[in-house]
C-alpha cells in the first residue's frame, strides 16, 4: 500500500499530525522542506552504528527496522518502522549512531538534510516539538517492546506486533478495511519478537486457526479487532495518539 499520489513529505505530516495535531501553516512549512528521493534494496543499511550522518531518512514505502548485532552475528530488531517514520530522528542530536537502520524490503525512503530540519525547528518552535514527541514515542515503543520480549509468550508477542502494525498504519492512511500490507519474512519476524522461525511459523498458523488473522502472500487482514487486542494484550497507550480516529 503506498502513497505515490501524495509529495513525499505528506506522509510525514500524517505521521506528525498524529501524535502532535499541526496547524495549516506549520503543515506547509513541512511540506516546503526538500526531500532527496531514493529507492532502496531490500537489506541495505541505510545508517550503521559509528556512522556521523549529516541527514535523517524519511520513510515513504516499505518497511525499516533498527537492529543491533550480538558479537557472534545475531540480530535483534528494536523497532519496525512504517511510513511516515523518520527512523534515525534522534542522529538530529547524537552525532553518532548508537544503532543500525535497515531496509526490509525494497524501500522509497527521502533524505533530509539535518541542516534544514534544525532551520525549521528554530523558527518554528511547535515544529521542534513535535519532533521531539515523535522520538520520545520510539522510546516509548523500545519499552513496550522490551516488555514484549522479555515477559510475554510468543503468541501474545505476535498479537502484539501486528496490533501495532495496524494501528501504526492506519495513522498514516495505509489500512483498508482492517487489511494492510507486512512484507516481513518469517526470519525478519523471528528477530523481532526473540524466537525461532520454526516457532513463528506455529504462532501465524495457530492466529490463523483461531480465526484472529487472515493472510494472503504479505497482506495481512484482522477479522476480528478486538480479539486480536485481547490475545496481544495490546494497549495503545503507548503509542500516543492524538487523533481518535488513528488508533
Amino acid at each position: 500500500m503506498v502513497a505515490a499520489a501524495h509529495s513525499p513529505q505528506t506522509l510525514m505530516i500524517r505521521k506528525l499530525d498524529s501524535i502532535f495535531p499541526l496547524s495549516d501553516e506549520e503543515k506547509r512549512v513541512l511540506q516546503d522542506l526538500p526531500v532527496q528521493v531514493q529507492a532502496l534494496k531490500a537489506d541495505h543499511d541505510i545508517v550503521r552504528i559509528g556512522d556521523r550522518p549529516s541527514h535523517s531518512c524519511l520513510l515513504l514505502e516499505g518497511f525499516t527496522c533498527v537492529y543491533k548485532l550480538t558479537s557472534d552475528g545475531k540480530r535483534q530488531i528494536m523497532a519496525i518502522h512504517v511510513p511516515g517514520d523518520t527512523p534515525d530522528l534522534q542522529s538530529l542530536h547524537l552525532k553518532v549512531m548508537d544503532n543500525s537502520v535497515a531496509t526490509i524490503c525494497p524501500c522509497t525512503v527521502g533524505f533530509i538534510r539535518h541542516d534544514d530540519l534544525r532551520r525549521v525547528c528554530e523558527r518554528y518552535p511547535r515544529i521542534a516539538a513535535a519532533f521531539w514527541r515523535e522520538t520520545l514515542v520510539d522510546a516509548s515503543i523500545f519499552r513496550e517492546r522490551l516488555l514484549n520480549v522479555g515477559r510475554r509468550e510468543a503468541y501474545t508477542r505476535m498479537a502484539h506486533l501486528l496490533c501495532e502494525f495496524r494501528v501504526k498504519l492506519k495513522a498514516v492512511g495505509l489500512t483498508e478495511d482492517d487489511t494492510f500490507d507486512l512484507p516481513l519474512t518469517q526470519v525478519k519476524l523471528a528477530d523481532v519478537i526473540g524466537t525461532s522461525t520454526v516457532h513463528v511459523n506455529r504462532v501465524l498458523q495457530a492466529l490463523r486457526t483461531n480465526g484472529l488473522i487472515q493472510t494472503r502472500g504479505t497482506q495481512v487482514t484482522i477479522p476480528d479487532w478486538e480479539r486480536l487486542k485481547e490475545a496481544g494484550e495490546f494497549d495503545p497507550l503507548y503509542l500516543h495518539l492524538e487523533r481518535e480516529d488513528a488508533a
